[in-house]
């Protein structure tokens, strides 16, 4: 390739959740692999922001409104001095992308969908990405049926699935899980309403009944929502407060899975979560729903549920609790999975071979 590729990530925030983590490891990967690296954070900062590399040029907009001429016109003014060809928007960042497109046309913009829940956009929210759609370059989606969705409801036939890939980036230890050892389950997700963390209470409720040693370990950003609110007020209600730890945001991630037995994913939307490749490459046993690509990233189908189905979730995590044999078989399974087809060299190439198609 003889013209040097210039592409910024463009994202909301740097809080540890999926889509912002694997927006900093693309930035950090692309600056290894010859390609001009910048990412900028358009709403709020976050923990995430140390372990952006030296060699990634970094940019922080402050917006505070959905339309603001200033973040336009600076993220602009940003992009022609640095002679970016690329904008790679994570998530809900590719209005402003479009925005800055509509402004410079050669601009080429990749939208990059990691949630599960746009399948579920009706009404005017459809109408609107249907219409940034028709601006997009191309789409990159986790995995291949929101793909199929892009083609055919977005009617953006640029487009291709990309898996995601884990890093861990943080080595220190900070974080200490509560509880005895052998007996911690451990849910790794923001506090998010398509995360369902109700219907993981509700199975750890049974879970108790079952082995009353166990503890349950909620790491995620709490945002003191109605929603956050409802799985405090759950805990308080039914006595869990000894039972149920809740950490909020943690950057520590491979020191929290070195001390879980088990992790959980009790989603009823998903794209591809980053969380659950993580539990891989830790060699941790899982139990997840059957949403987005779980089910194909777990291939024991004896702890991948329905989702919704408490008694279900439940049950899959009492067999893994009483059964040594069958945790170090889903284990072992899920990590050779996520080593062989999760990598950060593959996913990488893709990404740099469609920055080369757009342009």
């Amino acid at each position: 390739m003889n013209k040097k590729i210039r592409v910024l990530q463009l994202l909301d925030s740097l809080h540890a959740g999926g889509a912002e983590v694997l927006a900093v490891n693309i930035a950090n990967a692309l600056s290894n692999e010859g390609v001009e690296s910048h990412l900028c954070v358009t709403r709020n900062e976050g923990p995430l922001k140390e372990y952006i590399e030296p060699a990634v040029q970094y940019l922080f907009l402050k917006r505070k409104k959905t339309v603001d001429i200033k973040v336009i016109k600076k993220l602009k003014n940003y992009i022609k001095k640095n002679n970016i060809s690329i904008i790679h928007a994570h998530s809900t960042s590719y209005f402003l992308a479009i925005c800055v497109k509509l402004m410079d046309r050669k601009l080429k913009v990749i939208w990059h969908n990691h949630t599960g829940n746009y399948v579920y956009l009706r009404g005017l929210k459809l109408f609107f990405l249907k219409a940034c759609a028709t601006h997009m370059n191309y789409i990159i989606s986790v995995n291949e049926d929101l793909d199929f969705w892009s083609k055919t409801v977005l009617k953006n036939t640029k487009g291709s699935a990309v898996r995601n890939f884990p890093v861990f980036t943080n080595l220190q230890k900070d974080t200490k899980l509560f509880g005895k050892k052998g007996k911690k389950i451990l849910c790794i997700a923001g506090y998010r309403k398509e995360k369902d963390h109700i219907n993981l209470l509700k199975a750890f409720l049974v879970v108790l009944k079952k082995d009353a040693r166990c503890t349950l370990h909620l790491i995620g950003k709490n945002y003191h929502d109605a929603y956050g609110k409802s799985i405090q007020k759950f805990i308080i209600n039914e006595k869990l407060e000894d039972r149920v730890f809740q950490y909020d945001l943690c950057c520590d991630i491979k020191n929290i899975l070195d001390q879980a037995d088990i992790g959980v994913l009790s989603s009823d939307s998903e794209g591809l979560p980053i969380s659950l490749l993580e539990y891989g490459l830790a060699k941790l046993p899982v139990v997840v729903t059957n949403v987005g690509d779980c089910a194909a990233v777990v291939t024991n189908k004896q702890v991948v549920v329905p989702p919704k189905r408490s008694d279900k979730l439940a049950d899959a995590i009492v067999s893994l609790i009483n059964d040594t044999v069958l945790r170090e078989k889903v284990a072992s399974e899920l990590h050779a999975e996520v080593l062989n087809n999760y990598s950060r060299e593959r996913s990488v190439k893709k990404i740099i071979e469609i920055y080369r198609e757009v342009l």
